[in-house]
């Protein structure tokens, strides 16, 4: 059995209550939000799983460490400092943070980063991704990471959307967000070479699949060695 503690209870925390609530081999054993109850903390958790907001990520980083938990990261928006934070968290207990939880996207990433490689500089790469109307961020992380699949070696400029006499185009990977509706998430990368097109597409059919995702990559977690996991690692690509 184990033993999660939920930090943030939003739409997503909620959602995973709801999902680990189904599941016969985990427990959640708090739930820390300003409008909940204080938690108990003789229930000492396997994972914390925090999809709160930046703000919240210290006492997240201290709490893994104090109950030498799992800490499986959610939260979007990170800075520089946030992400220097889970590195050092890193150095005590077994980190994750992801943007998408999807296991079709964790398959989708690493597609990516295999047609890149096999494709090479023949083939220009562009990255289109959808979600609802009300979603703060663009482009979203999962594209951002999509990006960074595409281009193994980090030297390819990006381009979000082109407006304008924009020239001929160059090296780099083009980012295109849409935004409307109740879309919970579309994301499709192109690669464009002379007289062919290769497209691979994940479509997310309920924000659910990301709780199931999260809750997964807890339980997987949960007892490693301390360091930095992708859910691809969890999963074993």
């Amino acid at each position: 059995m184990t033993k999660l503690l939920l930090i943030g209870y939003g739409h997503m925390g909620k959602m995973i209550d709801d999902v680990a609530g189904a599941r016969s081999d985990v427990r959640v054993v708090g739930r820390i939000d300003p409008l909940l109850p204080a938690w108990d903390e003789k229930e000492a958790p396997d994972a914390i799983l925090d999809f709160s907001a930046p703000e919240g990520l210290t006492f997240s980083v201290e709490t893994a460490k104090r109950f030498h938990s799992a800490l499986v990261i959610g939260t979007t928006g990170l800075d520089e400092k946030a992400r220097a934070l889970l590195d050092d968290a890193a150095k005590a207990v077994p980190v994750i943070c992801s943007a998408n939880y999807s296991l079709g996207v964790a398959v989708l990433k690493k597609a990516v980063a295999l047609t890149a490689r096999a494709l090479g500089e023949d083939f220009d790469v562009e990255i289109v991704e959808t979600h609802h109307g009300k979603k703060a961020d663009a482009p979203s992380g999962t594209a951002l990471a999509l990006a960074k699949a595409a281009d193994a070696n980090g030297d390819k400029p990006r381009v979000y959307g082109r407006e304008g006499r924009v020239g001929e185009r160059g090296r780099e990977i083009g980012i295109h967000a849409v935004r409307g509706g109740t879309a919970a998430g579309e994301h499709r990368v192109l690669f464009l070479g002379d007289n062919e097109t290769l497209e691979l597409r994940h479509e997310a059919q309920s924000r659910r699949i990301f709780a199931a995702g999260a809750v997964k990559a807890a339980v997987l977690l949960a007892g490693r060695a301390p360091g930095r996991y992708e859910l691809e690692d969890l999963i074993g690509l």
